[in-house]
């Protein structure tokens, strides 16, 4: 050992001589300071832990290990405990102690205690390795006892530290996720003995585990009167002990204490009377429990888990509860004559309660009244057991300690943990999961429970939580006392078994040792002949040399038909950059553990299969070289090369880099320019020719480009060049695939002409049919495309001269323009072009109101476009007055009302502005919603340089006939709005008038709203597709809207998308709908027989009012969805002040329900309430009872619990207060005839009904009953799996 010293970056250190008489002063320690020991092998062997010698003293023990190790996370003293000092090795190696550990699958250390209790048992192992396995009529691996033969063996003979328990889990017919529940380990104990016996049935251990365990009680009744007594002999496998009697604060003291508890009989007397056979009537009488006869191995579990009925939650009691390590049990035998005169048989019922004791002390822990609890699965479970006659204990009774099962934590979990007493050496152990140490009888009387020093009735809450929970004791019988059998003792079966198991383990060994020296590392291969990277991981070992190693990599990748394996090579590689680092040469002999520098977890680098053609050579890659990627650019053709490879060094000079290139793509070194790409839009032009690549930034990987043509291209600044435009351009270009709609343009532009009212279309309907061909067939896409762009180009035109002589000034408004301005396609320098191959990159001018028409208009247009509008459509409506492709009439529409476009932007403007300053138009920047027309902030003047180019593209077969597809090259910089804006001329419409729609994966779409972000999301080869139907402006809103069918099976009825405007009120929305309502859904509908309302998943809420406005007074988002709900009659709703509820009467007389009925309240009174409902049923008001529906709306229930189920008729005045919390509108009421009797249903009516209900619910999506989820029963399947039990949690 040696100190190190505090505060210095490298420590002083010096060794330290354990034979010396130096004190710590004088060997160099700080007093006051904290020193530092370093522990290190010495003379090359690792330290070892000293065994602790036979004479060593109680003091010594404190520094051995018990309780559950740190990462359980126990609550309680944490100085109890110390932890084990182990060895380097100690994680693969055995315990010093030579017993062995069992692995935590997840939560299995209860499994792990009890397995460990049972191994200790010479009495249980002995006869476990007596069975012997049939392996013709089992299958070993769903075997319990030849499992747990297997484990014992390993546990006896293993050399590792821990081992696995998932064999023994998996005999169970338990899966993985049976590991992360955490079960009772008496309850394991139990179920485990169980599933034992019914897999012995007629072997020589039949009644292994009742000879062992189980023992025999008698639950009597005696008469105080006449003593005539009733019993029945049951029998147990382990004694409950309570820790503290129900209603008491006062825990038992000792385990000597519950048992005598145990047996003290109970008067039964006043109520309680027990009925006498004899007497012929009630009478006091004593009831209770004697023991007639103790196990072999008596099992005692400390009921430490309690439910605690003041806060309704499992409790766990911690108190201190004694136990001995001997016990005496002769005086809890009975000693009465069983066959007194006066004493009765009742039917021995031990056969049918095996394994419980039946007495109302035990609270029914061991109810067997279903199959859940008793935790086997058996096709057949008959058979009973014969019991024997009691008689009297003649032996000693004395019961010594060997197991105690320690639970840490509380009741919602924790850890176990076992403390064993070894029969060999009379010595004690902690197995804790895989760590076993020793420990001794002061450990043990830890685990009392409680704390030092009393603290009265909250004793319990302040003691440890690491307590004993079940206990063991072996009775002191020296002639049935058994000791473990000896090696050379082992029946034949379980020497060939663990001579099988040792095998297995060395294979395992040496497999381990395979593992630990092989070379784990990635692998690529560019294919040859498919040019694609191949991914594989080549294994391996460190002695192989690398020519075996190629020939390994050559048959991992396939390549035995594609190329010789002399056309391959093995190469150092950096995926991450594209690097290759070196190559072999000459080292074909080299085993590649010096080549990989040795077997690591991870290599910073990775192996590239290089390949070649046979008639070329191999280049030498040589360490330090760094790998640069060249690219010749075209000015004149405008097209960048594939990348040509070439090898440098950073301590080269930009001038020798430049003839290095020269060389390899042969051109002209003077007039050459390298840009360099050091990382995403960053070009730097090399232009200082002393400088190194170092310097310049080059590193492992790079990518150059190289132009050398003599043009004044070479004089302009590089930032103003034409070679940064074009490299900008390609570093930004992405490639998308657009797929337009299946509707042509002409025939779209048609109908919509056709459905205006009151315009000029006859010219437009003919230029619209010239896109149809003969019987209506469609024309190419290319004569749709250019016919498209002229009428883009007139409709331009138009809409210039009508907002010129409309709205005057307001062209020249200072608001940018709501699509980044793109020159238009009608205005590129070659106008002759085929539409579809068409490239768009000038620079856009300064805007000009005068010369070109923006597609904002004024405030007056933007409202009269929105007050009138059809909403998202895949075909536009008659509504649209000036979007539309067809039509350039700008003429007002007459409105349901009779009220023009006019005067509706005029009401609605002036009542979104009271108040404000701004309009609703510029204000939406601050409202924060998701807005689909947003403004891009920039001026014409300010658009950058952008590249848009599209051609027809063949998309595979099944797109659907009649879709077209587009392929796109498009600067991923440039807006949603201005990409738009390049798609009009072959969508065919105007860029407002279709949406875009990105498709991801599984073909899931999703809508693209914001028009002034930019493509960077996206990338090559993405899919877009294009709808056609109305995109949103700013400030409007697309709406969901619901039909509300209050009596209807399905009350929520989807009926069309709207758009509703910000500022607009809830009649303007109405109107707008009529039209639509008319035309997609059928509906024939005035807008005072509809009102609108809250949509909440499915509840109906607040009913809005006509006077309403949408961000004033309704709170409106995207998606947003409302209920629409058709009216019997007027609209009773006037007010915000008033209430709409809706009731339906239950009428128990008839079981049956009434449908829906709306009553409106002026105010939130109980008292108007039962008015209304009194007036619409005709129940008398005194005798009119009410209740809240619970759950979503129609708020269902079955007719055989809504009359007692529901919280009728509530002790309040008013209704917003608990617990009926009625505040909006849509509530539903429940209502009934106090004085009306419930109708009496014979069994078969119920059972009918029953049925009748369940599908009346079940197609409603409610539930009939509720039932809580319960806790996970613990079961050991003896036929393999479980079958899935759908009725079940």
């Amino acid at each position: 050992m040696v100190p190190g010293e505090e505060n210095q970056l490298v420590p002083k250190e010096a060794p330290l001589d354990h034979t010396s008489d130096k004190s710590l002063l004088d060997a160099n320690f700080e007093p006051g300071k904290k020193n530092f020991l370093h522990l290190t092998d010495k003379d090359g062997e690792q330290p070892q832990i000293l065994l602790e010698d036979s004479s060593t003293g109680d003091d010594s023990v404190h520094d051995k290990f018990i309780g559950p190790l740190p990462r359980e996370g126990s609550v309680g003293s944490t100085s109890d405990y110390v932890s084990q000092s182990y060895s380097y090795s100690s994680i693969l190696n055995k315990s010093e102690t030579g017993y062995v550990g069992l692995v935590n699958q997840a939560m299995t250390c209860y499994l792990n205690s009890l397995l460990q209790t049972l191994f200790m048992t010479p009495e249980f192992r002995n006869a476990l390795y007596k069975w012997e396995f049939e392996e013709s009529e089992e299958d070993p691996v769903m075997s319990i006892p030849y499992q747990l033969q297997r484990l014992f063996v390993l546990l006896q003979t293993s050399k590792k530290r821990a081992i696995e328990t998932t064999d023994v889990t998996r005999s169970f017919g338990w899966d993985s996720s049976e590991a992360w529940q955490q079960h009772d380990v008496q309850e394991l104990c139990r179920v485990m003995f169980d599933a034992l016996e019914q897999k012995w049935k007629q072997t020589e251990q039949a009644d292994l585990i009742n000879e062992l365990y189980q023992g025999k009680l008698k639950d009597y009744v005696r008469c105080l009167e006449c003593g005539y007594e009733g019993w029945r002999i049951d029998t147990y496998l382990d004694i409950p002990l309570v820790i503290r009697p129900y209603g008491s604060s006062q825990a038992f003291a000792s385990v000597e204490e519950a048992l005598h508890a145990f047996i003290q009989p109970e008067i039964l007397d006043g109520p309680n009377q027990y009925f006498c056979e004899r007497c012929k009537k009630k009478c006091d009488a004593r009831k209770g429990l004697r023991f007639l006869h103790f196990p072999y191995l008596l099992t005692l579990q400390l009921k430490r888990f309690d439910f605690d009925y003041t806060t309704m939650h499992r409790i766990k009691l911690n108190d201190r509860m004694t136990f001995p390590e001997e016990l005496d049990m002769s005086t809890f035998i009975d000693v009465e004559d069983e066959k007194s005169p006066q004493t009765e048989s009742c039917t021995d019922s031990g056969a049918e309660n095996e394994g419980s004791c039946h007495s109302d002390q035990m609270s029914n822990d061991f109810s067997n009244d279903d199959g859940v609890d008793e935790g086997i699965c058996l096709e057949n479970n008959s058979g009973t057991e014969k019991i024997s006659k009691p008689g009297l204990e003649k032996n000693s009774l004395i019961y010594e300690l060997f197991s105690v099962m320690v639970h840490s934590g509380s009741a919602a979990g924790g850890h176990y943990y076992a403390c064993i007493k070894s029969f060999s050496d009379e010595q004690w152990y902690s197995f804790n999961d895989q760590h076993v140490s020793r420990i001794t009888q002061e450990d043990i009387k830890k685990t009392h429970g409680g704390a030092s020093g009393s603290r009265g009735y909250y004793s319990s809450a302040f003691a440890s939580s690491t307590n004993a929970y079940m206990l063991m004791y072996r009775l002191k019988d020296p002639a049935r006392n058994a000791k473990f059998l000896e090696v050379d003792e082992y029946p034949e079966h379980i020497k060939n078994l663990v001579q099988r198991e040792r095998e297995l383990e060395e294979q395992e060994k040496r497999q381990r040792e395979i593992e630990r020296n092989t070379c784990k590392i990635k692998l690529f291969c560019l294919h040859p002949v498919k040019q694609i990277m191949m991914e594989n991981k080549l294994e391996v070992h460190k002695d192989k040399t690398l020519k075996e190693a190629v020939e390994m990599a050559y048959k991992m990748m396939d390549l035995e038909e594609v190329i010789p394996m002399d056309c391959c090579r093995l190469v150092k590689y950096d995926e991450f950059h594209d690097y290759l680092e070196r190559s072999y040469e000459g080292e074909e002999d080299t085993p590649m553990g010096l080549l990989l520098g040795g077997v690591k977890s991870t290599y910073m680098f990775d192996l590239l299969l290089e390949t070649r053609r046979p008639d070329q050579v191999f280049q030498s890659y040589k360490p330090g070289e760094v790998m640069v990627k060249v690219h010749v650019v075209d000015l004149k053709a405008e097209s960048v090369a594939a990348p040509i490879t070439v090898r440098a060094y950073l301590n080269q000079t930009v001038t020798e880099f430049k003839q290095l290139i020269s060389k390899a793509i042969h051109l002209p070194a003077e007039t050459m320019r390298i840009v360099l790409e050091r990382c995403y839009n960053d070009l730097r032009l090399l232009t200082v020719p002393s400088k190194t690549l170092k310097a310049e930034g080059f590193f492992r990987s790079n990518k150059v480009f190289v132009e050398s043509s003599e043009t004044v291209d070479h004089q302009m600044a590089f930032t103003d060049s034409h070679l940064w435009k074009l490299l900008d351009r390609h570093a930004n270009t992405i490639r998308l695939f657009v797929l337009l709609p299946e509707q042509s343009p002409g025939s779209y532009s048609k109908r919509t002409a056709y459905q205006k009212a009151g315009g000029d279309s006859g010219n437009v309907d003919d230029d619209c049919e010239r896109v149809k061909g003969p019987a209506g067939s469609l024309k190419s896409v290319e004569a749709i495309l250019e016919e498209s762009t002229e009428k883009l180009k007139s409709l331009s035109l138009q809409q210039q001269q009508q907002q010129e002589g409309d709205n005057g000034d307001s062209s020249k408004s200072t608001e940018t323009s709501d699509f980044e301005n793109i020159e238009s396609p009608v205005n590129e320098r070659d106008s002759s072009a085929s539409v579809d191959n068409r490239e768009l990159e000038q620079h856009i001018p300064t805007s000009d109101p005068e010369n070109f028409q923006s597609e904002e208009r004024s405030d007056s247009d933007v409202n009269n476009d929105r007050s009138t509008s059809s909403v998202d459509s895949d075909i536009l409506s008659s509504s649209h007055s000036s979007d539309t492709l067809c039509n350039a009439d700008n003429a007002q529409i007459p409105l349901a009302n009779g009220l023009d476009s006019h005067s509706i932007t005029s009401s609605r403007r002036t009542k979104a502005n009271e108040g404000k300053k701004e309009t609703w138009d510029t204000a939406e920047e601050d409202s924060g919603t998701d807005s689909e027309y947003d403004e891009s902030g920039k001026s014409r003047g300010e658009i950058q340089y952008m590249y848009f180019k599209a051609e027809p593209y063949a998309a595979d077969e099944g797109s659907g006939e009649g879709h077209k597809w587009l392929m796109v090259h498009v600067d991923k910089r440039i807006t949603l709005a201005a990409f738009k804006q390049h798609l009009e001329p072959f969508v065919g419409v105007l860029s407002s008038h279709f949406k875009v729609f990105r498709v991801y994966a599984s073909n899931q779409e999703f809508e693209s709203v914001r028009l002034n972000e930019t493509l960077s999301s996206f990338s090559d080869d993405n899919k877009i597709t294009i709808r056609l139907g109305r995109a949103l402006k700013k400030g409007e809103y697309r709406v969901k809207v619901y039909q509300l069918l209050v009596n209807e099976q399905e009350p929520c009825k989807f009926l069309l998308d709207a758009v509703f405007a910000k500022g607009m009120t809830v009649r303007q929305s109405k109107e707008e709908l009529i039209p639509q309502l008319r035309e997609q859904c059928g509906l024939e509908l005035s807008i005072d027989r509809f009102r609108l309302r809250k949509k909440t998943w499915k509840n109906p809420g607040t009913v809005f009012l006509d006077y309403h406005i949408y961000e004033e007074d309704i709170n409106i988002s995207s998606n947003w969805e409302v209920f629409l709900e058709v009216l019997d009659g007027v609209e009773k709703m006037k007010s915000m002040s008033q209430l709409a509820v809706l009731s339906r009467r239950w009428r128990p007389s008839e079981m049956k329900l009434d449908p829906f009925q709306e009553v409106v309240l002026e105010s939130s009174s109980v008292d108007e309430l039962r008015e209304k409902l009194c007036e619409i049923s005709g129940i008398p008001l005194e005798d009119v009872e009410f209740a809240k529906g619970r759950g979503t709306f129609p708020c269902d229930i079955s007719v055989l619990d809504i009359h007692q189920d529901l919280d009728w008729n509530p002790k309040v005045s008013t209704l917003n207060v608990w617990p009926l919390y009625i505040c909006d509108d849509g509530a539903v009421i429940f209502y009934r005839d106090k004085t009306e009797e419930l109708m009496e249903l014979t069994e078969e009516q119920r059972n009918e009904l029953m049925k009748k209900e369940s599908s009346r619910l079940q197609k409603t999506g409610h539930r009939v009953t509720y039932s809580p989820r319960k806790e996970k029963a613990l079961k050991i399947y003896l036929d393999g799996a479980p079958n899935k039990d759908l009725t079940q949690d």
